[in-house]
């Protein structure tokens, strides 16, 4: 896979090969959405084994506050990987550095 950084940010790679500092804010843009979606993945798979931990439980009272805890902890990341989405988003918007923040136009910076 050949990826050119200058299809997206013109100018971001020089002559010689080379990335610029105009590189960087798509470069935060890809690291901020890969991280964000990576930990929302990981919160869902913990929603899901603690589902698994509910119905495995057997009625067990000890096995079921562990799957409680779980799934609350789990929610609550989620939660938290929500609020930091958007207020990265509204930082971006606000500041009018529509560049940093754009996963679903990744052209914003030109």
């Amino acid at each position: 896979m050949n990826f050119q950084w200058n299809s997206i940010v013109p100018g971001c790679v020089n002559e010689q090969g080379v990335a610029t500092f105009k590189c960087l804010p798509a470069l935060f843009s890809n690291i901020t959405v890969t991280l964000l979606s990576l930990a929302g993945v990981a919160a869902l798979i913990f929603i899901i084994f603690s589902g698994i931990k509910f119905i495995t439980s057997g009625g067990d009272s000890k096995q079921l506050e562990g799957a409680r805890k779980t799934l609350t902890y789990a929610i609550i990341g989620l939660i938290i990987i929500f609020l930091a989405y958007f207020i990265v988003n509204a930082i971006a918007t606000l500041t009018g550095a529509h560049c940093i923040f754009n996963p679903l136009n990744p052209t914003a910076c030109q």
